[in-house]
């Protein structure tokens, strides 16, 4: 790969300037609190750089899914609140996204402050990628800086339709983001190990078909590999199979790609797909009547840590069983450890991989955790991201 070919911040001069700076705030609130608070932590270094470099800044995100209509549950006003509280300098709120009172608090602004707009899917035009919003959203300043990686796989009038109209750069997160997915893949530091759970094949088959091309071993597990089991003749008794999808999997398991192919030897199979359920270890054809895979067995895990131990780069989306319930997190944790003792370059992304690695206590130890679950599937299957491909060239 070619890296990254687009212009950042740095490119750009600010100094003076309004700047509309749009970030992935999309975190987690409860009761009027922020429960996690990574993704605005993840943005702090491109404001500063802006702020720096005396720019006025007017933050733009979005948070939940309102579906167009203003609700005071999905208001951004917790997370400027937040926000001031890491900066330690003020943040203003906007009520809204458009009109007189915004397009005011916008001119207002002076070099260094901060406006933190409410919510961009209080309005339905936002997703409809809105040639109209987008241009009401880059009248309000003079640059336009892409942060928001988590929505880079999406065409939105906050990113691809707000780039038609102002100098467009990317962000410092934007752009380590994209860096750091494509070190895993260019093939430089090999073995490339990938390590691919979660609960669909349906939602990964265009990631495995490009990862294949890419990786020395792709380790499966998760609810998805239950479908690839039955497809080698195991009875999956009470799993989820998807049906539909074994024709494919079984040409895959006769391909010239197969030997890269690593399944489950053993699974943990539960009763009931409850915490408190009767389980045990069996291999994938001995599952008892009606019971369920819910995890990769402790034969798998050593095969799994094996591999990953040899590994100089590692690509890790998808939990390798249901780590919510503590009698099937066994095989999730091996997985997060192994992956944090390879000293592989290793990249983990997914909201479920991040939820396990914090939970095994290895975060410092990965070189690069991705803040975009469907951005990153994407650029693991190929495609291109819209909200990147809006940004200007390098000449």
């Amino acid at each position: 790969m070619d890296g990254f070919r687009k212009k950042t911040v740095r490119d750009a001069d600010v100094q003076g300037q309004t700047v509309l700076l749009r970030v992935d705030f999309n975190v987690k609130v409860q009761d009027g609190k922020i429960t996690e608070d990574a993704r605005v932590r993840a943005a702090l270094p491109t404001i500063e750089y802006l702020i720096s470099r005396e720019a006025a800044l007017i933050i733009i995100s979005h948070l939940g899914r309102p579906k167009g209509v203003a609700d005071k549950k999905y208001s951004l006003k917790p997370v400027a609140e937040l926000l001031r509280q890491l900066l330690g300098r003020p943040v203003l709120f906007a009520g809204g996204c458009l009109g007189a009172a915004v397009e005011k608090q916008a001119a207002a602004l002076c070099p260094g402050q901060i406006l933190m707009l409410e919510n961009l899917r209080f309005h339905e035009e936002e997703e409809e990628n809105d040639p109209v919003f987008a241009g009401q959203l880059a009248k309000l300043a003079d640059i336009y800086v892409d942060d928001a990686f988590g929505m880079a796989h999406r065409a939105h009038a906050s990113n691809e339709g707000v780039a038609e109209y102002l100098p467009a750069y990317a962000g410092l997160l934007l752009e380590s983001e994209m860096n750091s997915l494509s070190k895993a893949l260019d093939g430089q530091e090999r073995p490339v190990v990938a390590v691919i759970g979660g609960a669909k094949v349906s939602d990964k088959i265009g990631m495995i078909k490009n990862l294949l091309d890419k990786v020395d071993k792709l380790l499966i597990g998760g609810g998805m590999a239950n479908t690839f089991l039955a497809a080698q003749g195991c009875d999956m008794q009470g799993s989820a199979v998807e049906e539909d999808r074994l024709p494919w999997i079984k040409e895959l398991l006769c391909g010239e790609t197969a030997a890269k192919l690593v399944l489950p030897a053993d699974v943990v199979a539960a009763e009931a797909f409850t915490a408190d359920s009767a389980h045990k270890t069996v291999k994938p054809r001995d599952i008892p009547a009606g019971w369920l895979a819910l995890d990769i067995g402790p034969a798998t895990r050593q095969i799994f840590a094996d591999e990953i131990a040899k590994a100089r780069t590692v690509v890790w989306n998808g939990p390798v069983g249901v780590f919510e319930m503590e009698p099937f997190a066994a095989g999730t944790m091996a997985v997060a450890q192994a992956v944090a003792d390879s000293g592989a370059y290793s990249v983990v992304g997914g909201g479920d991989s991040i939820a396990a690695v914090n939970q095994a206590q290895v975060a410092e130890k990965i070189s690069f955790i991705s803040t975009g679950g469907g951005a990153m599937l994407k650029f693991l299957e190929g495609k291109k991201l819209p909200g990147v491909a809006a940004l200007e060239n390098i000449n």
